[in-house]
């Protein structure tokens, strides 16, 4: 049974790297053609609405329409009942997305770029001069998708690094009764604070979804790690 204990051994440190490394980018990625465009804001002449989530009444103002195809490079999901949004009654947003799109995804190096999220907003670093020099940090944008739609809510907890998505719906200030406003950038060339997009989502798609070796693997190695245990429990006791 020594091979099936060196099995289990491999399949777990497999399990573990695979696990780990599940959110890089693919390494080919096959862009849809919009993804070239610059999003789209509009005016609009869409008033002012209350929206209730949680048992909590919102104020959504929008001011304008707002239409984006980017791709995930890195996101946040929100537990809404965690003790910042708590104190905050902040249950409306769902998650923070960080997108690229336009010449970053022609020619930017991104697998060499690290992108993560904090809680409200989007990281990116590297060592690679290069690579630094070939990004363009106004053709990537953090998000805060707020929404009522409970279909909308579960579509967005699909999602992972490396998918192509379609956004459209309104960027909008909104707040509630006894918490302040969040507010919404309306250019893509601002930096810091303030400079996050808040969208009111109106319709969310995964237009491509990504394959990523990794996360294939990871589910490979789980399976690998599920049968070496079955064979271990199910070998004869013996007695010595």
């Amino acid at each position: 049974m020594k091979f099936t204990n060196v099995l289990i051994v491999a399949s777990f440190v497999w399990l573990l790297v695979s696990f780990w490394n599940r959110n890089d980018l693919p390494g080919n990625i096959d862009y849809v053609p919009e993804i070239a465009n610059a999003p789209q804001q509009a005016p609009t002449s869409k008033h002012p609405f209350d929206v209730a989530y949680e048992g909590v009444e919102y104020h959504v103002a929008p001011e304008y329409a707002y239409d984006i195809v980017g791709m995930i490079v890195s996101y946040r999901h929100h537990d809404n009942n965690s003790r910042m949004h708590r104190l905050a009654n902040d249950h409306l947003n769902m998650l923070d997305v960080c997108v690229v799109w336009g010449d970053n995804t022609a020619g930017a190096q991104l697998q060499k770029l690290d992108f993560w999220n904090g809680i409200f907003t989007c990281n990116v670093k590297t060592r690679d001069q290069e690579a630094w020099d070939s990004f363009d940090m106004y053709q990537l944008s953090n998000n805060h998708l707020i929404s009522d739609d409970e279909y909308i809510r579960d579509q967005v907890q699909a999602i992972k690094v490396g998918d192509q998505i379609h956004i459209r719906g309104y960027l909008a200030s909104y707040g509630s009764a006894g918490s302040g406003t969040r507010g919404t950038s309306t250019t893509r060339l601002d930096t810091g604070d303030g400079a996050c997009e808040t969208i009111y989502v109106e319709r969310f798609q995964i237009v491509r979804a990504a394959t990523s070796n990794w996360r294939i693997s990871m589910y490979a190695s789980l399976f690998v790690l599920l049968a070496g245990l079955f064979m271990f429990f199910r070998r004869p006791f013996k007695a010595h």
